[in-house]
């Protein structure tokens, strides 16, 4: 589960990063999607690391979720008989509900972002429309509940992140610094987030257009 969700993170920073070229202009982040598919070329032909990246994203994916499956599954076999009394810490319900239902909430975004933003199904310009332009148009003022499920999503994601930062500084045997390392969690969560919501919110109040 650590080396997939790092792999998930290392995605997630360069994704960030592309989307932030929005605020350079149409034609530079046009430039940038289409370098994406081009990167490696004339070496290796059109889009070829793009897909290999794609493949790797979508393994990483399911067996972060086969590995978050087959963790409860254990955790329910080591311990079959439930404790006596009921005290359950609050911050250990409170990481479960998050990771498990944020999950169920960043994957249903992230089949929505596909047919939004890269295939171009549920968006109002089109598959054929470019990069820009389905961005601009996939969080007009009209769209606001578009924007809005992107945003609660976000939350999740950096809710998800955090928790699963920790959990990895843990698994790598770094607890020992605890309080740094929660914080170094909590602000790389907030970065990403950030990062990622400035793009829809500049759009929805009309700073990028």
């Amino acid at each position: 589960m650590a080396v997939t969700g790092a792999v998930l993170v290392l995605f997630l920073v360069g994704h960030m990063l592309g989307n932030l070229k929005i605020f350079l202009g149409a034609e530079e982040f046009n430039d940038y999607a289409e370098w994406l598919r081009t990167v490696g070329a004339p070496a290796v032909p059109g889009r070829t690391l793009l897909t290999i990246t794609e493949i790797v994203l979508v393994v990483s994916v399911a067996l972060h979720m086969w590995s978050a499956i087959s963790l409860a599954r254990r955790a329910v076999r080591a311990r079959p008989v439930k404790y006596a009394a009921r005290r359950r810490s609050q911050a250990s319900g409170y990481a479960t509900r998050t990771m498990r239902y944020g999950g169920v909430i960043i994957v249903l975004f992230v089949i929505w972002h596909l047919l939004d933003m890269t295939f171009g199904v549920v968006n109002p310009e089109g598959g054929d429309a470019t990069p820009y332009a389905r961005m601009v148009a996939g969080f007009q003022p009209s769209r606001w509940w578009i924007t809005l499920f992107y945003l609660v999503a976000l939350v999740m994601v950096g809710l998800h992140l955090r928790h699963g930062l920790w959990s990895a500084f843990q698994t790598l045997g770094l607890a020992r610094r605890r309080r740094a390392l929660k914080a170094g969690a909590a602000v790389v969560s907030a970065v990403l987030v950030l990062g990622f919501v400035a793009a829809p919110v500049a759009i929805m109040i009309g700073v990028v257009k």
